[in-house]
């Protein structure tokens, strides 16, 4: 019930920003539109804690903070060892663990790993992220699991 609250005050909200009309018709056609969401959403069994991650909200921003700046840090590795040329890379496979306990926080790492520069995530399998790096010191750095224990941090 709870989730399907948060869904209906996101859903009000987006209507008032968007819209910009107050008259009555606009209003209650904005009403029937949202109950029918809601109608379908509840059918369709899709509002749970995972379609309305809204736990995340207060945490996201420090998580993205120090995110960004480990893209920026990859950013110029990457770019350094571009201009170094092929002998200074060293591509390995590997797989890494990921301890997060629901399909939205494995996700989130997994995204995590593969828009930070010179590691992409291969596939996700059950606790497992099999990762390409570019460098095997990128790998050795998820392997020490600060980006994991801030993922797993960021879903509690």
């Amino acid at each position: 019930m709870r989730h399907t609250i948060n869904l209906f005050l996101m859903l009000v909200i987006f209507w008032l920003l968007n819209s910009g009309h107050n008259s009555a018709l606009m209003l209650s056609l904005g009403a029937a539109s949202i109950a029918l969401v809601l109608y379908i959403a509840h059918r369709m069994d899709v509002v749970d804690h995972e379609s309305q991650p809204v736990h995340l909200s207060l945490k996201l921003p420090g998580y993205f903070v120090w995110l960004l700046k480990n893209l920026v840090h990859a950013n110029i590795a990457v770019v350094k060892h571009i201009w170094l040329g092929n002998g200074s890379i060293s591509p390995t496979l590997t797989t890494v663990k990921a301890s997060q306990k629901t399909n939205v926080g494995k996700v989130i790492y997994a995204n995590s790993i593969t828009i930070t520069p010179g590691t992409v995530t291969v596939d996700l399998v059950d606790d497992r992220i099999i990762v390409h790096a570019l460098l095997r010191k990128n790998i050795q750095a998820l392997k020490t699991g600060e980006m994991d224990r801030r993922v797993s941090r960021l879903e509690n």
